[in-house]
């Protein structure tokens, strides 16, 4: 399986380290759709308090938001990285609108159609 490295910011100086709520968007490139991909990652998210929501795109990705502690988030970006559901084959996964937050704006995950 090949994949690009995942590229995830140090916390800001003065930040609360891993207890930190960040929030990042992503979308998931390979073979990701037709193999639970998105109830794979709903289920993943909810065990570990991850608020958010996942859809599968036109363009044949999976797009998303993600939200809760560091550590959480770190957990999911690997899964969505090089895990994923099985059958699904990951070629890339690409991270934008990192944003550190003082709560979490989504209580819980859903999947959107």
């Amino acid at each position: 399986m090949e994949f690009e490295s995942v590229q995830v910011p140090s916390p800001e100086a003065g930040s609360r380290g891993d207890g930190t709520i960040v929030s990042v968007e992503f979308e998931v490139f390979g073979q990701v759709q037709g193999c639970y991909f998105t109830k794979y990652c709903k289920e993943l998210c909810e065990k570990l308090a991850v608020g958010g929501w996942i859809k599968n795109s036109k363009a044949g990705t999976i797009v998303g938001k993600i939200q809760g502690t560091r550590n959480n988030i770190d957990h999911i970006i690997q899964w969505l990285a090089r895990t994923g559901s099985p059958g699904c084959k990951i070629s890339k996964l690409e991270l934008s609108k990192w944003e550190f937050m003082t709560k979490q704006e989504f209580k819980s995950f859903s999947v959107r159609f």
